[in-house]
């Protein structure tokens, strides 16, 4: 009998929020790897924001997912079988496997993957795009200061959590925005950030009152992963020569027509982004990827140690992967997510 895997399509496109019926769990024969190729058992798979983009045939920066293909998604698992030199089965290895219980994907794209260093499953949070993600972003665009204040939305997730944390090494204050009294308190607590904002039931004026009274000499750099009220009431507050990396806008990735945050007036932004010279960088990780040999070299012995903290949300069971993702977009994860397949 032949082995069947199981995958999870791209049922139609959504209308707004993503639904149930957007995603279809389907079995097919296991791919066998061809030449140069890897086949890889998936242990653990990921999940984030950036995908409902890849649901939506809008232009973007990536080929939208088609109907009927399986979900983009990294994953990393166990090599079955190898015609890489570079791979041997009972290796592991982290390539865009998808959301799939089995994979094959060529040897030259995959990254080997320790796992005496480090839990597998690092791979795809705190040690893997999203830590590259955070380190690059303020690497590039950000440039920290001894002193000045950074402001970072989205403080919990895998993306926010890495940014407060180096800022924090490099002598910033850190600010943080989240969802909830709790994740607040494992922002300052888990994550040492020196203050963080509860951004539920808050307009662009409430966000500004709040920040306004934990940023008292106003904010040097913001990390951008919401926008709606909480960038609303971060920029009155940048200071000279601040600096904004737009890396997401989860508030209106589901569809930004009702809501009044996403008709800010351009003229407004435009003028503030001249009288302050702010620095405004678009930040797609694809751009950094060379880096990562760099971003391993300081990170992995900062988590090693315990002075980078990271936090992962498991989900169990392939089956139960779009429930996952339309609560995550929803802000209702607590540090990376991710999904185990075995």
């Amino acid at each position: 009998m032949t082995e069947m895997m199981q995958r999870i399509a791209l049922a139609s496109r959504p209308a707004g929020e993503p639904t149930a019926e957007n995603f279809r769990l389907e079995k097919s024969a296991l791919p066998q790897p061809g030449p140069g190729e890897v086949q890889v058992r998936c242990h653990y798979m990921s999940l984030d924001p950036y995908m409902r983009g890849r649901m939506s045939d809008a232009e973007s920066y990536a080929e939208p997912v088609a109907i009927g293909e399986t979900m983009t998604a990294g994953a990393v698992g166990e090599v079955i079988a190898s015609n890489h030199p570079g791979f041997a089965p009972g290796d592991f290895a982290l390539g865009m496997f998808g959301w799939a219980s089995h994979g094959v994907q060529p040897g030259d794209q995959l990254r080997k993957v320790d796992p005496q260093a480090a839990p597998i499953s690092t791979a795809l949070g705190v040690l893997g795009m999203p830590g590259l993600t955070g380190w690059s972003g303020l690497r590039a665009y950000g440039k920290p200061q001894a002193g000045e204040t950074l402001v970072v939305a989205a403080a919990t997730g895998p993306v926010g959590s890495m940014v407060g944390q180096l800022a924090r090494l490099a002598g910033c204050r850190v600010v943080g925005v989240a969802g909830g009294a709790e994740k607040c308190r494992i922002a300052t607590e888990t994550f040492g950030f020196d203050a963080c904002i509860d951004h539920r039931g808050k307009d662009a004026r409430a966000m500004r009152e709040a920040l306004a009274e934990v940023c008292p000499e106003g904010i040097d750099i913001y990390f951008e992963n919401v926008g709606g009220a909480v960038l609303g009431g971060v920029l009155p507050l940048m200071n000279l020569h601040g600096r904004i990396i737009v890396c997401g806008m989860i508030a209106w990735y589901n569809g930004a027509e009702d809501d009044p945050t996403a008709q800010m007036p351009l003229a407004a932004l435009w003028r503030r982004t001249l009288v302050k010279r702010l620095q405004i960088n678009g930040l797609l990780v694809g751009d950094h990827f060379h880096l990562f040999p760099d971003f391993a070299k300081e990170v992995a012995p900062l988590v090693a140690s315990g002075e980078i903290a990271y936090l992962e949300d498991v989900a169990e069971g392939l089956e139960n992967a779009p429930a996952t993702f339309i609560k995550l977009l929803k802000g209702g994860n607590t540090g990376k997510q991710v999904v185990k397949l075995i």
